[in-house]
């Protein structure tokens, strides 16, 4: 493989956990150019210890980029890109990517959301963009330092939609290369969709009572509202060609009673401490924006939206 510049944007929980296993993995081989973009005092304490990651998967814990930069500006025509930020700091990401991509950067988002892919090419249109999605239990600990608990990070990615034919078998041997535990399928929308319909249900419930996950599966009246929101999001997948299983619903809370019944979600912990920049418009939003799309009515999920709103805004 010819030597790749790879850039890492964003080093939470997700992106310090895959960053660091690219730059340890390439800190080894030597195969290809890795920058990260942080900001502020992630950036600063970056710069000066390196990237932390407290795992078990790891004995060593930093790694040291071969570049780090506070703006993407910075960079210039790379070709692969993960991005790993909030969905609120998409939109300006993605304005300044167009700035510095070429025409053959692939783009690689790991993010939560079902909308991310057509949010990314609003912006870039013409680029080959990976839909993704990513499961792993890691987070900040302090600036710099990334904690990551229980089983490895996995990540599903596809074809695009857009380029179906384009070959992208190197970002698939360099995932690979990297020790990265991931599923590769022509189409990863199943995917995404089978996540979010967890995550924007059981985020929404827990948000608007400020309970756990282990409160809307055992509360009656939460476990309805969750229900009726992947219901609606079950009519919009199906609207889109997008096949979930049958048995989305049972499964979904069957996943949710793995977790520790006192689990929170981010965006209950985000609006309970009121934080602005949240994910709200990330699972509501969405929900209701592609409802008015598809002609499709999302009344439970406008009900939860306008009284979240009305109590943290």
């Amino acid at each position: 493989m010819n030597k790749k510049n790879i850039v890492i944007i964003g080093l939470g929980g997700v992106g310090g956990y895959f960053g660091f296993k690219i730059n340890e993995t390439n800190r080894i081989e030597n195969l290809h150019e890795v920058s990260f973009i942080a900001r502020g005092e992630t950036y600063q304490v970056v710069k000066e210890k390196g990237l932390t990651l407290i795992s078990s998967e790891h004995s060593s814990q930093k790694t040291r980029p071969n570049a780090l930069y506070q703006d993407i500006l910075n960079i210039a025509s790379p070709d692969l890109v993960l991005i790993c930020v909030k969905e609120y700091d998409l939109e300006h990401v993605c304005k300044q990517l167009v700035k510095v991509i070429s025409t053959r950067t692939i783009l690689l988002p790991l993010m939560n959301g079902a909308d991310i892919y057509e949010r990314i090419r609003m912006v870039i249109p013409n680029n080959t963009i990976l839909p993704s999605c990513v499961y792993v239990a890691s987070h900040i600990q302090q600036k710099g330092i990334v904690e990551h608990k229980g089983k490895r990070g996995k990540l599903f990615l596809g074809r695009d939609p857009e380029n179906f034919s384009e070959n992208i078998d190197w970002v698939v041997d360099f995932l690979n290369n990297c020790g990265i535990d991931f599923d590769f399928k022509d189409s990863s929308l199943t995917d995404i969709w089978t996540k979010f319909i967890f995550i924007a249900s059981f985020g929404l419930v827990t948000a608007k009572h400020n309970s756990s996950i282990g409160a809307v599966c055992n509360d009656e009246l939460q476990k309805k509202e969750a229900i009726d929101i992947m219901q609606e999001i079950k009519l919009l997948a199906t609207a889109k060609g997008i096949l979930l299983d049958k048995n989305i619903i049972p499964k979904t809370f069957e996943k949710a009673s793995s977790f520790p019944p006192e689990t929170p979600t981010s965006l209950q912990l985000d609006l309970n401490s009121k934080k602005m920049n949240n994910e709200l418009e990330l699972f509501a939003g969405a929900i209701i924006t592609y409802g008015d799309k598809l002609n499709i009515k999302t009344p439970s999920t406008q009900k939860i939206y306008k009284e979240i709103r009305a109590y943290n805004y």
